[in-house]
């Protein structure tokens, strides 16, 4: 290195005359230069290498340049240049034992001089460009990689480590890497890749390059047109960008590189210092030297980069790579890329977002979906590692970013619209417009507010605008160039996607709503470091920029492309985005859903959701409220009813669109709902707008009414009138707000309304209204009069009562509001009082009591009157003294209040007496009234008892008191409710007694005893006798005295307590005492009532009673001791002790004896709920441990530490989570238990306490549902389903625990979750688990494009969702679907008519793009007729075709075709389709093909025109002379087609006779002939006139014979027109002839017509008859199959007895299948993919039971197998099933060694004489019935079984092999009993013996179908078969019938009888004219013509041809023949032929 770095300072000549040579065979020397002056060979060159190196002659060694070229004769001349640097090696391929360096040169390219002002570098315009500095390295990378054939990786590393001061930054690639030469380039600057030139012819080309590529940048070819979205990896070009990048990022860079097949690394340093040292010692700058080194070697590595050396460590192994190191990086870089790391990675990954991503970039993942792609777009990988020191790294691959901005594009749009731009001269731009709705209450336009990078130099927010939403004001499209982004250059809009001047039903914020980016190749201009466009945009807004819409990837419009056709097309998809995906409108408020059958459209009438209100814009319209709309004429005011939107809906929603009704207000002038679109609402109208309209409405209604009383007595509001008073007259104005007078509504809708007045008084009672008064009164001048009334009598409330009504149905209400009315209310009151009567009295009457009379005062009408001031009554009766107090006047009565009576009345029940009332001044002043008068109220009290002076009763006896109650007057007063009460006082405890005096006014007092307490000597009490209630009366008092009683009065009883002393006992009291044991020691002690203690005496001892003890012991008792009490045993027991002295003394003692529990028995367990648990939940009930006795006495109080005494175990019992705690009064309680990982079922819980133990058994069921599996699908196996076709098997799923039990939840809800593109027409998408947990969502229907997807199913329980196990489910196209019919044949000839068309090669692609190989011949056919139309489909009366029934050898199965058909005979555009008719009554259209029949060559000379037979005379008149006047001729073909287009020449008319002989007329001028000039095949005959007095014979026959004579048409024959004409010497015979000539040409015609409908009818008549012997011949062959089959002829004659037939073997065949037989229990891999056999266990079945249970163990291992056709099909299956499923696929089989299907036994092929094997082998194979394809079957059983034989027993397998090995090898031996030989001769053992068949668990060959099963199909096939003949032979049978009817019609009759008279006609005629014309000039039968319109005749029925009859052919007739050139005049009224049989043709 020092020698060579020393050789810096020689001048150039003298490098470029030396080369640089390093001896690297072993060693590590340093260089020698070898001078090349005079070297010109290289034998010379080498011989010099030899001396410099001293090398031995005879040692070999090689000269290679430092790409590892071998230098020799042949390159030495192109190899080798001064300066370089060579090798010396021992072979090409060396190893490198030591590093070298190459002098190198990096001047720069004087583009740098003439580029550099296109752009400044990195003008960051706001941003900060570091990440565009990283992508010009990725640029490069991208190009190096571009031809990988595997993984592309790039890896940006970016080592920091700002202590040390060692951050490196490292792109690496795994590319092709660079020679040596190719590095130098890299290192010049400007050297760009279209002048980049290698020195060498065969150099490497640049990394990305092409050697093809031209040098000027602007003529380069267009880019691939196979590459999507320009992703071409061409973005290394200009030879700027990697080394402005390196230095902007740091100030030295080392480029490490290894091309592809080398074996050197390339080395290159560059770096700021180096320049500067460079420059300050004045050498070379722009120089250096290119380090070669072996990988790996870091030898001449001069840092201390732990890093660098790692990279360098990771070269071994690569076979190409670059690596770019740049150091001393910029230190305002280090922050930026620690801090910002997530944001300029996010940059860089939108930068190159479609190389990452592909052309569809980065969509949302998909169930189908769930994880991105193994392999990324083309392999390329983009990692950024940051390693940090004292920091874990970072690594992020770029694909793994998510939120660049492209991503949040891509995933927001649901829709987009693609387009491609062609720019004039240039290459084309595609373009994507992409549509973010607005969702719900927010825009899901992305916006990026971190990285700021790509809004145009905005600030953050700047872009957000309050008037145009989303977008804001960023531009639309982003461009890309050659797949990468473009930064700084974007485009707003163009002109057809920007807002249009005149808005539509688009809102205007719906074109803010979409982004855009635009692709283009290299055509278009970028600058040097790729940030901006050079002209794009200019020329993308140029008028000659062409814009498509693109579609599936094709151009949606033709040639005509212009912008308003694009301008609509986008228009249409933002309309369709926005009613789509727009969710602008939220519906809340959800009611119901209807239909409206109102809507012509039945699609739209359901359903509709209704709603209650809806939020748009932030603004809430409810139900009810008014609104106005716009865009309606006029603008339409009204409350909104509700609100309706179409589609399913159940709650809230989201939407656009949407209709509401509308009441239409007012109401009153508008009753009307109009249903309306929401777009129309005006959502700006405000509330007092809305009001002032509809108030300025309402204000021309009725008002109110204005009443007036022209005659007065008025009536005013609350009058009181006099009853009888006048009341009118009354004149009534009905007037509106604005005060106008009315008399109908306004509006012309109700201008027939008239307005009326109704008067009606009601008079108010209590018994309800009643109209008294009623009239109607209409306007009139005088406006609304009513008369006036009087006499109104009634008295009480009236009211007058006016109301406007409604014409004369009297309504009072207009829509919603009433009419306007006046109310008056007055009364009517009563007169002065005339009369009087006595009212009602209110006895009973009583001395001294106080009563009144009332007195009822009348008018003169009698109506009740008031009283008036004055009125003094008097009253008197005999026996009495009575007086009054006051009179009252009270409404119509005056009352006498307060009269008082006074006298004897003898007994209780009182006296009669008789009262006279008189009121002076009336008219009938007295009346009178008896009553009757009772003793008066109680006055006082008598005792008599208390009248003796001293009175005593003994304590504990009662007193008997009689009491009596006077009144006033002394009298026995007796009266209700005279209650009599004694009380006593003095002691407690007295009684009281009572008494009632109501009836007599006598009692006597009794009651209880009087009972002093405590007494101990006499006591004084008091008594009181009261009447209660009334205070007035005086109580009588008296003093009593008490004695004190000597009876036992109390007791005390004493027992033994536990501690054995004696105890009182008090009353009540309760007594502890243990359980079953005895209370002792109980005696008692009697006292009186003075304390006194008793002697117990026998008779007070037999008066002594105990509870307890029914028996008492005398003797005991006066020992006064009590019998032993003994305790219950259960402590609920309670015992109630009382001790009772009988017999009247009412004396005792009462105790309560209460058990308590003893010492622990045992224990009892107990659980207060239900004893059912779910697996891993916890009991909801507590288990209760109690503690017990003896007796089962629950022990309340436990000893202290009872709990640590206490266990609980159980089989899967939770222990942990188990609570135990001691419960007050209960002993144990158990919480919290738990089952974990148990069987499901009854478990048992064991509880020990102490030395006792107890059991409880719980209920375990399964746990909750946390799992959703598949009851009868393997979701591992895809399922393979036809696009439309169904499931095999119902879907059903079961709930499942977390330990797999199948549980029950009844709520769980089960929603199906597909991908976008899965449709599942026909099946619920949600659905609920039935109480088993199973739901059902039976067999779906699959609609979806092929591919694979995936279906799953989500549980929602409560608020837990699981999903299950996605189904895999493979579509594949119905190979039996026909979707398109191809058509191929020669279209390079001509057509001409009546030629042979091409042959035609037909075949029906099915929807998986095969051909349909069994389609019916009668389904296709091929369909003529005329026209130049472009509809594909045929008209009726098209003719059809049917294809060839005999094929060729070289005819391809499933094609179909048509050969030597003939092509019309009729010149012009004929069109051809070919038509297939499918199983569902779908008919297939090929396309159509356009066929121009050309006219053949001339054949004829035709008149356009034929003229009658001419007559001509030779007389002086020249028009009598006049043969023709004018005559058009054409040249025709044989089938009258024009022709002779390009023919010139002449005609040559001539007179000729019937032979030469005769005498000939002349023509003019005595000519023979004459000529005429023909042009374009095309003449015109004028004016030939034979000559005046020209010989010839009377009444004979000439003709005018008239040929062609050109040079053109030498050598063909032309048939001549040829004219008859008659010819007459007399005039008057000339005439009278040429009227039979007409006549006869009349007649021929039509005669010419009716024969020809009678040979049409006779063609088909026989044809028919042809058709039904063919139909009858049918039926009888399959009549003859089945008579074979055991079915009799007279049981098929019938459709129906045929019929019948068919459903029986039908019922018959369904029993074959339902019969049990062997099946085979795996599951089937479901495919519908004719390219995937199946399963091996499926492929075959085995009828044998034996050899199937010994069969499918043999073939275990193989039985799940998988088979496919191809390879690649069996890849596909198994990355489906994940690597789970073994396949096989039959291409990878090696036939050569298969055995033949025909192969010989062993023992047959090596013809062992005489031998005859035991146990009947046979191949194992030969026993084997295909289930699918039966070739591919044999292929793959072969492969598997090989040469298997099968034999009866193992000892026949044994003696078989001993004889076979003498001479061959013995294959291996199964036997039917379940026994294996090995082919090797192993057997015995389990290995070799068959498992039983019940053990294998169904994993057995399945059992065919019975014979009879197929017997049955056969039957049924030709049953109908049948069918279908005898309906064609009764079809046949009844067209021949009402053919020959048709016959025998009167109609046809005539047109017989008819062409009879004109024949005889005829005839006379010819007679008549006695010419004797015979049939070869005048032929007078002519021939008839074809019936199709010179069309090809169609064949006979049942052949090759469909027959499809025209009407418009039947009339061919009355044109001329076509084989002849003379014709006839044409009749004007032809006949025709009857339509009958035409309307029966069958058609096809």
């Amino acid at each position: 290195m020092a020698d060579v770095e020393g050789a810096e300072a020689q001048t150039s000549f003298e490098e470029d005359s030396f080369v640089h040579v390093y001896d690297r065979r072993k060693g590590a020397d340093p260089p020698k230069k070898i001078k090349l002056g005079g070297l010109f060979t290289f034998d010379a060159f080498r011989e010099r290498i030899r001396e410099e190196f001293n090398i031995p002659v005879n040692t070999h060694f090689i000269i290679a340049t430092t790409g590892r070229i071998e230098v020799n004769g042949d390159n030495y001349e192109n190899e080798i240049d001064g300066g370089d640097t060579l090798y010396l090696l021992q072979h090409v391929n060396q190893q490198l034992p030591a590093p070298t360096s190459e002098k190198v040169d990096y001047q720069p390219h004087y583009d740098t001089l003439i580029k550099s002002g296109l752009y400044e570098y990195y003008a960051s315009e706001g941003q900060n460009p570091l990440p565009f500095a990283f992508a010009e390295l990725i640029d490069n990378a991208l190009t190096a990689t571009s031809e990988n054939l595997g993984p592309r990786c790039i890896e940006l590393r970016l080592y920091l480590d700002e202590a040390n001061d060692q951050n490196m930054i490292a792109v690496i690639d795994n590319g092709k890497g660079m020679s040596s030469k190719q590095l130098n380039n890299w290192a010049i600057y400007r050297l760009s890749k279209f002048i980049r030139k290698e020195t060498k012819g065969n150099a490497h080309v640049e990394q990305g390059e092409s050697q093809d590529e031209p040098e000027v940048r602007g003529t380069r070819g267009s880019v691939d047109v196979g590459v999507p979205r320009s992703l071409n990896s061409d973005i290394s070009y200009f030879g700027v960008g990697g080394k402005q990048a390196t230095f902007f990022i740091g100030q030295s860079t080392k480029m490490i590189t290894k091309a592809k097949n080398s074996k050197d690394v390339h080395e290159l340093t560059i770096s700021k210092d180096e320049f500067e040292r460079k420059e300050k010692n004045k050498q070379d700058i722009y120089s250096g030297y290119i380090v070669n080194r072996p990988a790996g070697d870091e030898k001449n590595l001069k840092t201390s980069s732990e890093n660098l050396r790692k990279i360098i460590a990771e070269e071994l192994g690569k076979d190409s790579f670059t690596h770019v190191i740049i150091t001393d990086i910029n230190a305002e870089h280090i922050t930026y890329l620690k801090n910002e790391f997530q944001n300029w990675t996010k940059q860089l990954t939108h930068t190159y977002h479609y190389y990452i991503h592909g052309p569809q970039g980065n969509q949302e993942s998909t169930p189908a979906k769930p994880f991105r792609p193994a392999s990324p777009f083309r392999h390329i990988d983009i990692n950024v590692v940051l390693f940090e020191r004292g920091k874990h790294s970072k690594e992020i691959n770029l694909r793994d970013i998510h939120d660049d901005m492209q991503t949040k594009y891509i995933r927001t749009a649901p829709d987009s619209f693609e387009f491609k731009a062609t720019v004039e001269n240039m290459g084309l731009v595609e373009g994507i417009i992409r549509y973010h709705p607005f969702l719900y209450d927010r825009e899901t336009f992305p916006v990026d507010l971190g990285g700021g990078y790509e809004y145009d130099g905005l600030d953050n927010g700047d872009y957000i605008s309050q008037d145009r939403p989303a977008r804001g004001t960023r531009s639309v499209f982003e461009c890309y160039w050659n797949g990468r982004l473009i930064p700084y250059t974007t485009i707003d809009e163009f002109e057809w996607c920007a807002v249009p001047k005149r808005l539509g039903s688009i809102p205007v914020e719906c074109y803010n709503r979409i982004s855009g980016v635009l692709w283009t190749n290299d055509k278009f201009q970028v600058s040097t470091n790729k940030l901006t466009f050079m002209d794009l945009a200019n020329r993308l807004m140029e008028k000659n920029t062409i814009f498509q819409k693109v579609v599936l990837g094709q151009v949606k419009i033709g040639l005509q492309a212009h912008r308003a056709k694009i301008e609509k097309q986008f228009t249409d998809w933002l309309r369709e985005c926005h009613e789509a995906y727009d969710k602008q409108i939220k519906f809340s408020g959800y009611r119901e859903s209807i239909s409206r059958l109102e809507l012509t459209n039945k699609r739209l009438q359901s359903p509709w959701a209704i709603f209650n209100s809806i939020e748009w814009d932030g603004k809430v319209f409810k139900q009810g409220q008014v609104v106005r709309t716009i865009r309606t004429n006029p603008a339409v005011y009204g409350s909104i009813r509700r609100f309706l939107l179409y589609g399913h809906h159940d709650g809230d929603v989201y939407a656009t669109g949407g209709e509401m009704e509308l009441q239409q207000e007012p109401q009153c002038l508008y009753d009307e709902v109009k249903i309306i679109p929401l777009i129309k609402l005006d959502r700006n109208a405000t509330d007092r707008i809305i009001k002032k309209y509809i108030e300025d409405e309402e204000g021309r209604l009725p008002e109110k009414l204005v009443v007036k009383w022209p005659e007065g007595n008025a009536v005013t509001n609350g009058e009181k009138r006099p009853a009888g008073k006048t009341i009118g007259a009354i004149q009534v104005d009905i007037m509106n707000r604005r005060g106008e007078t009315i008399s109908r509504l306004p509006g012309t809708q109700h201008a027939t309304k008239k307005l009326l007045v109704e008067l009606k008084i009601i008079s108010h009672s209590h018994s309800g209204d009643e109209v008294i008064v009623s009239h109607i009164s209409q306007h009139s001048k005088w406006a609304y009069w009513f008369k006036k009334m009087e006499n109104v009598k009634n008295l009480g409330a009236h009211t007058v009562h006016l109301q406007a009504v409604l014409n004369e149905s009297g309504q009072i209400r207009h829509g919603n509001k009433l009419l306007p009315s006046v109310k008056i209310k007055f009364t009517v009151t009563e007169g002065q009082p005339k009369k009087f009567s006595i009212g009602l009295l209110d006895p009973p009457f009583r001395v001294g009591v106080p009563f009144t009379i009332p007195l009822e005062l009348h008018d003169e009408f009698g109506h009740g009157a008031k009283p008036i001031a004055g009125l003094k009554p008097e009253i008197e009766a005999s026996g009495l003294t009575l007086h009054y107090e006051e009179v009252q006047a009270k409404g119509n009565q005056l009352l006498i209040r307060n009269i008082t009576a006074e006298g004897d009345v003898g007994s209780h029940q009182g006296k009669n007496y008789n009262l006279q009332v008189t009121l002076p001044g009336f008219d009938e002043p007295s009346q009178s009234l008896k009553i009757r008068l009772q003793p008066g109220p109680a006055h006082s009290i008598r005792v008599p008892l208390f009248d003796d002076d001293q009175v005593s009763v003994v304590n504990g006896k009662s007193l008997e008191i009689d009491v009596e109650v006077l009144d006033k007057g002394g009298n026995v007063a007796a009266q209700p409710k005279l209650h009599v009460v004694c009380k006593f006082s003095g002691a407690s405890g007295l009684p009281t007694y009572k008494g009632d005096c109501s009836n007599t006014g006598k009692a006597t007092l009794t009651g209880n005893a009087i009972n002093v307490k405590n007494i101990k000597k006499a006591q004084k009490v008091n008594a009181s006798v009261e009447l209660v209630g009334f205070a007035s009366v005086k109580s009588v008092e008296k003093a009593i005295s008490v004695i004190p009683n000597t009876e036992p009065r109390y007791w005390d009883v004493y027992f033994n307590n536990k501690e054995g002393k004696q105890e009182k006992l008090l009353p009540q009291q309760n007594v502890a005492w243990t359980a079953g044991d005895h209370i002792t020691g109980l005696v008692f002690v009697l006292f009186d009532e003075a304390q006194r203690q008793l002697e117990v005496k026998p008779d007070v001892a037999d008066k002594i009673m105990v509870s307890w003890n029914p028996k008492n012991n005398r003797e005991k008792l006066l020992q006064r001791k009590l019998p032993d009490i003994k305790v219950p045993n259960n402590v609920s027991d309670n015992k109630e002790c009382v001790v009772r002295l009988a017999d009247g003394y009412g004396l005792e003692f009462d105790f309560t004896v209460k058990p308590e529990a003893g010492e622990p028995n045992h224990i009892k367990c107990t659980c207060q709920g239900i004893k059912r648990v779910r697996l891993g939940e916890s009991l909801e009930s507590d288990i209760t441990v109690s503690v017990t006795d003896k007796y089962g006495n629950v022990i309340n109080k436990l000893p202290h530490g009872a709990l640590s005494d206490l266990e609980v175990t159980g089989v899967g019992l939770n222990t942990k989570l188990l609570q135990k705690k001691v419960v007050k009064d209960t002993g144990f309680v158990l919480r919290n238990i738990r089952f974990d990982d148990v069987t499901i079922g009854t478990q048992e819980l064991c509880v020990k306490y102490l030395e006792f133990t107890d059991y409880l058994k719980v209920h375990i069921m399964a746990g909750p549902p946390s799992k959703l599996e598949y009851v009868n699908i393997d979701p591992a196996q895809p399922v393979s389903v036809l696009n439309g076709g169904q499931f095999e098997d119902d879907i059903v799923l079961q709930l499942h625990d977390n330990s797999g039990h199948p549980t029950s939840e009844g709520n769980a809800r089960i929603t199906v979750v597909k991908d976008h593109n899965l449709q599942l027409p026909s099946m619920a998408l949600h659905a609920k688990a039935d109480n088993a947990g199973k739901v059902n969502f039976g067999k779906p229907i699959i609609s979806a494009p092929k591919g694979i997807y995936k279906l799953a199913f989500k549980a929602i329980v409560g608020k837990l969702t699981f999903t299950s196990t996605p189904l895999t489910v493979q579509v594949q196209p119905d190979p039996s679907k026909p979707v398109k019919v191809h058509v191929t044949y020669s279209k390079s000839r001509s057509y001409t008519a009546g030629d042979v068309l091409p042959d035609f090669d037909v075949y029906v692609e099915a929807e998986d793009g095969s051909t349909i190989m069994k389609l019916p011949f009668k389904n296709v056919l091929m369909r003529l007729w005329e026209g130049s139309d472009s509809v594909i489909k045929p008209p009726s009366s098209a003719f059809s075709f049917v294809p060839d029934n005999k094929k060729t050898r070289d005819d391809t199965p499933g094609h179909f075709y048509f050969r030597q058909r003939r092509i019309p005979e009729k010149a012009s555009p004929h069109n051809i389709v070919f038509q297939v008719s499918g199983d569902n009554q779908q008919v297939l259209y090929s396309n159509i093909v356009h066929i121009n029949i050309q006219a053949g060559p001339p054949h004829q000379l035709v008149a356009e025109n034929v003229p009658g037979t001419p007559t001509v005379s030779n007389t002086q008149k020249s028009h009598s002379r006049s043969l023709i006047k004018t005559l058009k001729l054409q040249l025709k073909d044989k089938f009258s087609n024009p022709t002779g287009l390009n023919v010139n020449g002449k005609v040559i008319a001539r007179l000729m006779g019937e032979n030469n002989k005769e005498e000939v007329p002349k023509l003019v001028g005595q000519k023979a002939t004459a000529e005429f000039s023909m042009s374009k095949g095309s003449v015109t005959v004028q004016n030939l006139v034979i000559q005046e007095n020209t010989p010839g014979k009377d009444g004979g026959e000439y003709i005018l014979r008239i040929e062609v004579n050109s040079q053109q048409l030498k050598g063909i024959k032309i048939d001549p027109y040829i004219q008859p004409f008659l010819f007459y010497n007399d005039a008057k015979k000339h005439y009278r002839m040429a009227q039979l000539t007409r006549e006869r040409d009349t007649l021929m015609n039509t005669i010419t017509t009716y024969k020809g409908l009678f040979e049409t009818t006779k063609q088909l008549i026989a044809e028919m008859k042809i058709s039904l012997d063919e139909a009858v011949q049918n039926c009888r062959g399959i009549i003859s199959e089945l008579r074979k089959l055991g079915l009799y002829p007279n049981q098929l004659q019938t459709v129906s007895q045929v019929t019948a037939l068919i459903a029986s073997c039908q019922e018959s065949r369904r029993d074959f299948v339902m019969q049990p037989r062997r099946q085979c229990s795996i599951p089937r891999y479901s495919t519908n993919d004719h390219d995937i056999l199946g399963k091996v266990c499926h492929l075959a079945e085995v009828t044998d039971d034996d050899v199937a249970r010994v069969l499918s163990w043999h073939m275990a291992s193989d039985m799940d197998c998988v088979i496919t056709k191809t390879t690649d099909k069996a890849k596909e299956v198994h990355k489906i099933c994940a690597g789970r499923q073994q396949v096989l696929s039959i291409d990878s089989i090696y036939l050569r060694n298969l055995p033949a299907a025909d192969k010989p036994l062993p023992h047959i092929k090596v013809q062992i004489r005489g031998y005859r094997p035991p146990g009947n082998p046979v191949f194992a194979r030969n026993l084997l019935h295909f289930t699918a394809d039966k070739q591919s079957c044999q292929l793959v059983f072969s492969q598997l079984l090989g040469d298997t034989i099968v034999v009866d027993t193992l000892d026949d397998a044994n003696s078989y092999r001993q004889t076979i090995v003498k001479y061959c090898a013995c294959p291996t031996l199964l036997t039917r009993n379940g026994e294996r030989i090995r082919s090797s001769g192993k057997f015995g053992g389990t290995q070799n013996s068959a498992l039983p068949l019940e053990r294998m668990q169904g994993r057995v060959f399945g059992a065919p179908l019975p014979e009879n099963y197929y017997k049955a199909g056969n039957k049924i096939e030709l049953l109908e078969n049948l069918v279908i003949a005898i309906q064609k032979r009764e079809e046949a049978d009844q067209d021949l019938k009402d053919q020959l009817a048709q016959e025998k019609t009167p109609e046809m009759q005539e047109k017989v009888r008819e062409c009879q008279e004109s024949q005889e006609q005829l005839d006379l005629i010819e007679r008549k004219l006695g010419m004797g014309l015979t049939g070869n000039s005048m032929p007078s039968r002519p021939p008839r013509n074809s019936l199709n319109n010179n069309n090809e005749p169609p064949p006979k029925r049942g052949r090759t041809t469909v027959r499809s009859v025209s009407p418009a052919l039947s009339s061919s007739s009355t044109t001329s023949s076509p084989g002849t050139g003379r014709g006839t005049r044409r009749s004007q009224q032809s006949p025709s032929p009857s339509p009958s049989r035409q309307s029966k043709r069958r058609k096809p």
